[in-house]
């Protein structure tokens, strides 16, 4: 398996494995077989890399849950390095619970040990399962489903004092309490539960705060402010008001980290592009734009739709300038092109409460 790396928002570097064209048949066959034993398994709040759920799902039952459910304080968790540190042995187990044809299991064996090819060099993996291979999803949601779903489900059942509500997608999760002593005691159990199977949650970006339908009254009472935001599947939720009456709501921007990582590739490639015909570019920009709106077209979120067009209109413009040191480009002939290529702040997603009315 060939190593690569790719850039992460906060500048380390993700390891990529790419696999062999028959490693590829043959995991995907393997993961379509699989897929039916399993889906009968995960539970309903997994929503990572499975048939039939995408990302919006999954933010449309936790934007629901913030809203209807008794949620005062929210665990924003994320696993550190989860698929560079995944147990070889552990997994295994899992598989075995379920599958009994050892002829699959020892192909996924062989799968994890196969090790990666890194500038010239090979080098055996003991732990983790390489990102980029068509049945790390599956393998991962395996992983999780035994060590974090089944306790979780088990946990709220049998220990919670108020309602819990939980949301996953692959390695990131947000659990939500009504307590804030059920918070710190998950947050305490979790963490010895991780290390039982050799997986650490980050420290930086797993934290609880509180979040919910008094949490701003609360913290004015207190004096502490407004409270704090969580970010969840390129969004930041932050604790909101309807204009129509005043009660509580979820607000969701685009992450600004996000949007500005996207801006920074877009600037570059527009250097790149700079002698290129209008026309190309502008088609370009079309899908660019495009495909932002569609994924980030939530209600709410009109205000960083309008700024993700405008900067990318800038960017555009001063490239363009940069074509001719004798005709300068006007700004009344750059609305023209931005108003012909550029598409519009659209809304592609009603509201989550109306969506999963409709599918549930």
């Amino acid at each position: 398996m060939l190593r690569r790396f790719i850039t992460k928002d906060d500048g380390r570097q993700r390891p990529l494995g790419v696999t062999a064209l028959e490693d590829k048949i043959a995991q995907r066959a393997t993961v379509m077989v699989l897929n039916g034993i399993y889906e009968t398994d995960f539970l309903g709040f997994s929503y990572g890399y499975r048939p039939g759920k995408s990302p919006h799902n999954a933010l449309d039952a936790l934007y629901t849950a913030l809203l209807t459910r008794k949620v005062e304080w929210v665990l924003d968790g994320d696993i550190s390095s989860f698929f560079d540190g995944l147990d070889h042995q552990w997994l295994i187990k899992f598989i075995e619970h379920r599958v009994a044809d050892q002829r699959v299991v020892r192909l996924i064996r062989k799968w994890l040990n196969a090790g990666v090819l890194e500038e010239g060099q090979w080098s055996c993996s003991e732990e983790g399962t390489p990102q980029g291979g068509s049945a790390s999803p599956l393998l991962a949601n395996i992983y999780l489903h035994y060590v974090f779903d089944l306790w979780v489900q088990h946990w709220r059942k049998t220990k919670a004092k108020g309602d819990v509500i939980v949301v996953r997608w692959a390695d990131d999760f947000v659990v939500g309490f009504q307590h804030q002593s059920d918070a710190e005691r998950f947050h305490q159990e979790l963490a010895e539960r991780f290390a039982k199977f050799k997986l650490k949650l980050h420290p930086e970006k797993t934290r609880v705060i509180e979040f919910g339908f008094h949490a701003a009254n609360n913290r004015k009472r207190r004096g502490q402010g407004k409270p704090q935001t969580f970010n969840f599947l390129g969004f930041t939720h932050i604790c909101g008001q309807k204009r129509s009456n005043g009660m509580f709501t979820v607000l969701r921007r685009t992450m600004s980290k996000r949007k500005r990582a996207k801006l920074k590739e877009i600037k570059t490639e527009l250097r790149k592009r700079m002698h290129h015909r209008v026309t190309e570019v502008g088609k370009w920009l079309r899908s660019v734009v495009g495909g932002h709106n569609r994924y980030y077209g939530v209600p709410s979120n009109q205000n960083s739709l309008s700024s993700f067009r405008f900067h990318v209109a800038r960017h555009w413009y001063w490239t363009l300038r940069r074509r001719s040191q004798t005709r300068r480009l006007t700004w009344e002939r750059m609305y023209r092109l931005v108003n012909r290529w550029l598409p519009p702040p659209t809304l592609h997603h009603p509201y989550p409460l109306r969506r999963l009315g409709v599918i549930t």
